[in-house]
């Protein structure tokens, strides 16, 4: 039977640190502030923002709505982020992407500053994973698999690592994250040969699945003593959203696993609180010891 590396204790030690960041900076009296800009009314963005607002307003970080219509004119969404960038009160922001096809995104998503770019949607924050201490801050998805990593001590330089899916929110990103703590990371997409992928994974000591299709990682591609985090979130025929693993087969054979739902979707929205918080702080010319 694996363990499960359930996301809520990850959250809530992450929490911890956030409190002291958030009273540091209220001794200064500056509440650290996100601007959430969402257009139109898509229900996975409604649930996520109202998940966030929770999170956030509990450890007592502001949080400051922009709603616009599905058919808001690009110049109008531009204006919004410019003055998010020009306005000293707001420390961080979180664009619901993606963006109406319409819309030219990488122009919009430029029109933020990287220091207020707490999901990196930016080119400089996502070149930013490459350089130490460059403005921004990676995804929130890619940094809740680092954080749910790291706080069950899963052992990354060295290891061989699996990553399920390449795309820039999630895939590559946290491959990138990988390298940089000295795993030996292999990426799969859509184009690898499936009995390669399986012989792949099963090399691997740590898999990571952000694929997105539901039951892509089976019995097959799994052996004794790996760790699992699946990432990948999509509807069954049940009407139950399903991980990229197929639970049922692959629980009984690994060391351990991440459930969906309760995985590093539970972690997601506190590594986008901690963005804000450290944002601030970096404003504000502070850290924590």
């Amino acid at each position: 039977m694996a363990q499960l590396l359930t996301g809520a204790p990850v959250a809530e030690a992450l929490c911890a640190r956030l409190r002291e960041g958030v009273a540091l900076l209220k001794s200064r009296e500056v509440t650290p502030t996100v601007a959430i800009v969402r257009v139109g009314e898509r229900p996975a963005d409604l649930s996520y923002e109202r998940g966030f607002t929770k999170r956030a307003q509990s450890l007592g970080i502001a949080v400051i709505r922009t709603l616009l219509p599905e058919d808001v004119g690009e110049g109008e969404l531009i204006q919004v982020l410019e003055e998010i960038s020009g306005n000293r009160r707001i420390h961080g922001c979180l664009l619901f992407r993606p963006l109406p096809p319409r819309l030219n995104t990488p122009a919009v998503m430029g029109a933020l500053c990287p220091e207020k770019d707490i999901d990196s949607m930016t080119s400089t924050s996502m070149g930013g994973l490459m350089v130490q201490g460059a403005a921004g801050f990676p995804p929130c998805t890619a940094a809740a698999c680092m954080a749910l990593l790291g706080h069950y001590r899963v052992e990354l330089p060295g290891r061989n690592v699996v990553m399920v899916g390449s795309g820039m929110t999630v895939g590559m990103p946290t491959a990138i994250l990988l390298m940089n703590q000295g795993a030996t990371v292999s990426v799969c997409n859509i184009f690898t040969d499936p009995g390669r992928m399986a012989e792949l994974c099963r090399s691997a000591d740590v898999i990571i699945s952000a694929a997105g299709k539901a039951g892509l990682i089976g019995r097959d591609h799994v052996r004794p003593g790996q760790a699992v985090v699946d990432v990948g979130v999509s509807p069954g025929p049940d009407g139950k959203l399903h991980g990229d693993v197929a639970f049922d087969q692959v629980e009984p054979v690994v060391a351990a696993l991440t459930p969906v739902p309760g995985g590093v979707g539970a972690v997601t929205s506190t590594v986008l609180a901690a963005h804000t918080v450290e944002a601030a702080l970096r404003a504000q010319g502070l850290a924590l010891e």
